[in-house]
């Protein structure tokens, strides 16, 4: 089920009144059944899976529950068996295909026979946001972090918490569970504080993602039939679409939850306004990237190694996170990117700092502080081609394409206009975006300095009511309702 379908409209206020109407101790089974009929509506096959891997992670906690810290070696079998099935099933329905192409392709370059078949089956929803959920519950047992779950319906809720299910964030054992035990009472306050984050999130996804996802589409399938400006405009689209997405996605599941009474972690904190990669990244996919930094970087070894190994570590984390995205080398490249950034940005430190200081740079705050903005946003842009793009040669065509618009600027001066994606979309569809993204960014920059919600929440009641209305009608007027996916239910 998709948050932006009619069916969730429907969905979520039944849920939400039976699950204030029941008893605290009956109310895991409320989240629960609701859990599964939103994963199973989209197929109910695949809802095996999850069973699956709820069953044999329970049963890991457990055993691995039954050994004191000076019997920890006890625990590492089941610690084995959890990971091995957690990532077998994973690389089964995600990867499988992706190395098995690939072997097929080098072995026919090699004049080689391959006989290996593909496996037909579609990649399950969300599969790697919940692996990753249950595999740092397995992690952080065996290191004696927290206790097992003893039940079994609590530890499966933990597992399918529908808000967040399939599109993260993903939740730690040490902040969901102990939630899943607590009788939340009704409050009117948090109930529309959640609500407005879940409007907020609607906003995100249908006014800007959905209506820049029209010009990114159709430029980046067909990238071959545009040129110069047209693929530069299409790539910082694609980079606002991906984010307000995806952060949307976040919103309307922190929103959701925190009408019931919960508190997911933050997934994003303004990552276009970071002055590093490094920063970028504590900003981006939060729930992620402290995944890859706990149970991934630190276990290497971090930066508490020789250099060229942290350098390593870094690389090697960066690459891993871009396979999770998705089974292409489209991805593995733009993990790649994102590693080498990590290095150079280490390794040029000093150089880059001294370069700042001769020319007096440093003299100038301000201005200094968005050069430094906004050379990350072309550095995350220019790795959003290969994340976006459908194979290597059009990221790379585009990527050809983009520079040529440094090399020949006249270009855009003389570029038929009449004719570009942007106008053949309309008017209202490119105006909408433009002046969306601006007031996105707008919220973002207030927000450095406190709450936009609490600056509402100061106005008068028939201020504070008419700015509301005027966002519903906004999002009536000018958001996309096809049930557009989003974008990181493919992971």
């Amino acid at each position: 089920m998709l948050f932006n379908s009619t069916e969730f409209f429907i969905f979520f206020p039944v849920v939400v009144t039976l699950y204030f109407l029941t008893p605290f101790n009956r109310r895991w089974i409320i989240l629960l059944l609701a859990s599964y009929y939103f994963y199973m509506s989209w197929k109910p096959a695949y809802a095996i899976i999850l069973v699956v891997s709820t069953l044999i992670d329970y049963v890991c906690g457990r055993k691995m529950g039954g050994y004191s810290d000076e019997e920890k070696s006890k625990r590492r079998p089941w610690l084995y068996l959890s990971l091995c099935s957690n990532l077998g099933i994973l690389l089964l329905f995600k990867y499988y295909n992706f190395f098995n192409e690939s072997a097929r392709g080098l072995a026919t370059a090699l004049d080689m026979g391959y006989a290996m078949p593909a496996f037909n089956m579609l990649l399950p929803m969300g599969i790697s946001f919940y692996t990753f959920q249950t595999m740092s519950y397995s992690i952080d047992v065996y290191n004696g972090r927290i206790k097992p779950e003893p039940h079994l319906g609590i530890f499966a809720l933990f597992v399918t918490f529908f808000p967040q299910l399939v599109a993260g964030p993903i939740e730690r054992a040490g902040n969901l569970l102990g939630q899943l035990r607590v009788g939340h009472e009704f409050k009117y306050e948090r109930v529309v504080a959640g609500l407005k984050r879940m409007g907020w999130g609607f906003f995100k996804k249908l006014v800007i993602a959905d209506n820049l996802a029209l010009m990114v589409n159709q430029v980046y399938n067909n990238p071959t039939e545009y040129e110069g400006i047209s693929l530069v405009i299409a790539t910082i689209f694609f980079a606002f679409q991906i984010y307000c997405d995806f952060s949307g996605y976040s919103d309307i599941a922190i929103g959701a939850s925190q009408v019931m009474g919960f508190n997911l972690m933050e997934n994003f904190r303004s990552p276009y306004f970071a002055k590093t990669i490094s920063e970028f990244w504590g900003r981006w996919h939060i729930s992620l990237s402290t995944w890859f930094r706990d149970y991934l970087y630190i276990p290497l070894g971090g930066n508490r190694v020789v250099k060229w190994r942290w350098y390593y570590n870094l690389f090697i984390v960066f690459l891993v996170s871009g396979l999770w995205h998705g089974a292409s080398w489209t991805f593995v490249i733009w993990g790649a990117l994102h590693g080498v950034y990590q290095v150079f940005g280490i390794v040029t430190r000093s150089g880059r700092n001294a370069l700042v200081q001769k020319i007096g740079l440093t003299n100038y705050p301000l201005l200094y502080k968005w050069v430094q903005v906004l050379t990350v946003f072309a550095l995350v842009c220019f790795s959003w081609i290969f994340f976006r793009a459908n194979s290597i040669s059009d990221a790379f065509y585009i990527v050809g394409q983009c520079f040529s618009v440094l090399t020949n600027p006249g270009q855009v001066v003389a570029m038929d206009w009449s004719h570009d994606v942007f106008m053949e979309q309309g008017v209202k569809v490119f105006g909408t975006s433009v002046i969306a993204i601006a007031i996105m960014e707008t919220v973002h920059l207030i927000q450095r300095n406190g709450s936009v919600s609490q600056l509402i929440g100061q106005r008068p009641a028939f201020v504070r009511w008419g700015m509301y209305y005027l966002a519903i009608i906004a999002v009536l007027l000018f958001g996309q309702f096809g049930n557009q996916e989003f974008i990181y239910f493919q992971f």
